[in-house]
């Protein structure tokens, strides 16, 4: 009976102690509740009367000196833009960053809730001369309305590069050819 209990508990243990890396080895992207990013518009935006909102705009990492935080180089931001009388109002749902370090990536993707403030303080961009229009390149800081917090996703370029780097020529996906004689043509056979 003692030996039974004993087995359990090793198994357990051994349990707790595989679990324990694969959740410490999980990076997460977070940044907290009112962080400010920089960012700027990846093409330009143009707001009229007859055009007064447009989905799917895209945005990147800027450096800002307003900015609380900051997010790796290379992400994208997915958000819309509204005109709103002489202001436009520019909200995010998505992000996708990937962070790189020597010949590793991480890649983050998820919700992201945050909206665009002038350097006024307030919440929109105001538009000048009654033209709404942010060229490509315009800086903005996003205020997050809700804390980042992103888990680290799947990288399967990461894996195949990891085999690729095996020594020898014995990774799975190494390009050293293997030494075989050239296939002879059939067709001179003939």
């Amino acid at each position: 009976m003692s030996f039974l209990s004993a087995r359990t508990g090793v198994r357990a243990l051994a349990t707790a102690l595989l679990a324990v890396p694969l959740s410490a080895a999980a990076a997460t992207l977070s940044l907290p509740d009112d962080a400010t990013i920089g960012v700027e518009v990846v093409d330009a935006i143009t707001l009229t009367g007859e055009t007064s909102r447009r989905e799917g705009i895209l945005l990147r990492p800027a450096d800002s000196r307003r900015a609380s935080n900051t997010l790796p180089e290379y992400c994208v931001i997915v958000g819309d833009a509204q005109r709103d009388g002489e202001r436009v109002r520019i909200t995010t749902h998505d992000i996708t960053c990937i962070e790189t370090a020597d010949a590793d990536s991480s890649i983050f993707s998820g919700p992201m809730q945050a909206s665009a403030y002038d350097s006024d303080g307030q919440y929109g961009i105001s538009c000048e001369n009654g033209a709404c229009r942010l060229p490509a390149g315009h800086p903005l800081t996003l205020t997050l309305t809700d804390g980042l917090e992103i888990v680290e996703q799947a990288n399967p370029s990461a894996e195949i590069n990891k085999q690729r780097r095996q020594a020898n020529g014995e990774g799975v996906a190494n390009p050293i050819p293997a030494e075989r004689p050239a296939p002879a043509s059939e067709a001179a056979d003939d």
